[in-house]
């Protein structure tokens, strides 16, 4: 089984080729919103590598935010357009649980702790869920202002790992002894690989002609009003 997986929710631009869970090809860029000119570059060199051992995708798996606006726009209806035009099924993969899933690797095992994946919003806005150690989900996705009350139950009670690209901007205010920071986390498409993969042996495809991906610019509204 070979995967394409494409991640663009932030200033990030990444594809990656997993063959049977193992990532075998991948390419990025962080030099900043140049997705619309980089990635159908990227997806032409990995369609190239494939095309040397005649292999294709037998899926595309997609970050589906929440994130930029611009950069999933792009992500997503690249992706949709190699799925029309190979007649292949679509992935989607929350960005925030791709976050996790590298925090995980970075942490290993963290009794009692929770991780907090943060996606930038604009001024003390952020687009938070918290999992457990297991990556079980503990508190729904919700648009969340920060400020030194936020969490503080959760903190009383667990030591949180909060990271991506929402976390640095709340250093300064989540100020709990059990607030722990992971800095340097951005998601990348080789991060996808056991999520989608998991997706894929469950059968749980998004309907090509329908799917819309977290735009954070559509919920701007909603997270003032929080």
């Amino acid at each position: 089984m070979i995967i394409l997986h494409i991640e663009t929710s932030t200033n990030i631009c990444s594809i990656a080729i997993s063959e049977n869970g193992q990532c075998i090809f991948t390419k990025s860029d962080s030099e900043g919103m140049n997705h619309a000119a980089l990635l159908s570059v990227f997806i032409a060199e990995a369609m190239e590598f494939l095309k040397i051992s005649s292999q294709k995708p037998d899926a595309i798996a997609v970050s589906s935010g929440p994130g930029s606006y611009t950069g999933l726009r792009i992500g997503v209806s690249t992706a949709k357009g190699i799925c029309y035009g190979l007649d292949i099924p679509l992935i989607a993969v929350s960005t925030l649980e791709v976050l996790t899933a590298n925090a995980f690797q970075i942490t290993g095992t963290a009794t009692n702790s929770l991780f907090c994946p943060m996606i930038d919003a604009r001024r003390m806005e952020v687009y938070a869920a918290f999992y457990s150690q297991e990556g079980i989900i503990q508190r729904e996705i919700s648009a969340d202002v920060i400020d030194e009350n936020s969490y503080s139950e959760i903190l009383e009670n667990h030591s949180v790992y909060f990271f991506g690209n929402g976390a640095e901007k709340c250093k300064t205010t989540l100020t709990h002894p059990n607030a722990k920071f992971i800095d340097g986390m951005y998601p990348l498409a080789q991060n996808m690989i056991v999520l989608a993969e998991k997706a894929y042996a469950e059968k749980k495809f998004v309907d090509v002609a329908y799917f819309e991906p977290f735009y954070l610019k559509e919920f701007y509204t909603t997270a003032a009003k929080i």
